[in-house]
């Protein structure tokens, strides 16, 4: 036998329904498109705010990481620069001195 998982909004609500003339929809109840980051399939549908959460902050886990990478990188040529900057001034006030300026 088979169980059946039905998944409920812990406010009790609908995201969108009918009432009257008028559709009531939850402010939560948004569209989202793009890639799923998990299984890299294309993404175009709506859902709760609320439930989108964890898929959303493992991509903005992602995009930290490939910012990290970056700044380090750009940190460690900014490094390399300056030391080399540093033994050509290093050289100059050596030939500086020994030329008894």
């Amino acid at each position: 036998m088979e169980i059946k998982t039905v998944l409920i909004c812990p406010l009790v609500a609908k995201c969108e329904e009918i009432k009257g003339d008028a559709i009531h929809r939850c402010a939560w109840y948004t569209k989202l498109s793009g890639t799923n980051p998990n299984t890299g399939e294309m993404l175009d549908e709506h859902g709760c705010a609320m439930s989108w959460m964890p898929m959303l902050m493992i991509e903005n886990s992602m995009q930290q990481r490939s910012t990290s990478a970056a700044v380090e990188s750009f940190r460690n040529e900014m490094t390399a620069a300056n030391q080399t900057s540093q033994q050509i001034l290093l050289a100059q006030v050596q030939q500086g001195l020994l030329n008894g300026n």
